[in-house]
């Protein structure tokens, strides 16, 4: 009888678990196509130029709610490629944006933070332009604090 007690205890507590467990439901799922306009200081030979062409951003949207906390986690995919309008160079994009938006319900507090990372990688040495940020953000009531704890663009 102990027995059969100690296994309709673990039965119930594995129940319970597997019920309360958050799960993520997929919000959004699509590919996006723009048009893309931008200078980029590290194309022809350092002199820089501007690179146009069209960009397909994959975005993906999940949402959790665990106890009292909303979560949204997102992902923002670009690949896609670049012409210099003065070389013809073609530059390839590609990266990830990452990030989580947090809603503690009825606290009146939200937080944000992400990590942008992106490469425009073009033919030859030294004109690869690499950018990094990432960033946080609280709002509670009305206090909004935003830190960005790192931010890099660089030539390689």
């Amino acid at each position: 009888m102990k027995r059969i007690l100690v296994l309709l205890a673990i039965a119930t507590a594995g129940m319970a678990v597997s019920v309360s467990a958050a799960q993520a439901d997929v919000v959004t799922s699509e590919t996006v196509s723009y048009a893309w306009s931008g200078f980029v200081p590290c194309a022809n030979g350092g002199a820089g130029e501007l690179l146009t062409g069209t960009i397909d951003v994959h975005n993906l949207i999940t949402s959790t709610v665990n106890g009292n906390v909303d979560s949204w986690q997102f992902q923002f995919q670009p690949r896609g490629s670049l012409v210099g309008r003065v070389t013809g160079d073609t530059y390839q994009l590609t990266g990830v944006t990452r990030g989580t938006y947090n809603d503690i319900q009825q606290s009146g507090v939200y937080t944000l933070t992400y990590v942008n990372s992106y490469q425009l990688v073009g033919p030859g040495p030294g004109n690869n332009l690499r950018v990094r940020e990432v960033s946080h953000m609280t709002l509670d009531g009305d206090d909004v604090v935003v830190r960005h704890d790192g931010f890099s663009i660089e030539c390689k």
